[in-house]
């Protein structure tokens, strides 16, 4: 997914990465990435769990302006299932991020399968 982001965001359009395995991330570095020690298969949360996957949603869209430096990962502190979605605040609107690019050389390869 990371070459990929870095292809869109070549073209112009700011992306956002949402990872379950870390590892991969930290090797693809794509432009941007937010990461939650979630089960496989669940990205954005539970099945019909609205305000979990609200605030996955709400906190990638947030981190395409809070991540400056190409390849960065920010941990989200949601708990597979231990996590009170009740109490967490939406943040408030923000501009377009601009899209952001690699150094220069930086292509790094995909990670060869375990």
């Amino acid at each position: 997914m990371g070459l990929i982001q870095r292809v869109i965001e070549a073209a112009g359009i700011p992306t956002i990465g949402i990872s379950i395995v870390r590892s991969y991330s930290e090797k693809i570095q794509p432009p941007r990435t937010i990461f939650l020690r979630w089960p496989f298969g669940h990205p954005l949360g539970e099945p019909g769990a609205v305000r979990q996957q609200r605030a996955v949603l709400f906190e990638a869209f947030k981190a395409l302006y809070s991540i400056t430096t190409p390849g960065a990962i920010i941990d989200l502190p949601f708990a597979w299932r231990r996590f009170d979605y009740a109490d967490y605040r939406e943040p408030a609107p923000f501009p377009l991020p601009k899209p952001i690019q690699p150094a220069s050389g930086a292509t790094p390869s995909p990670p060869a399968p375990e």
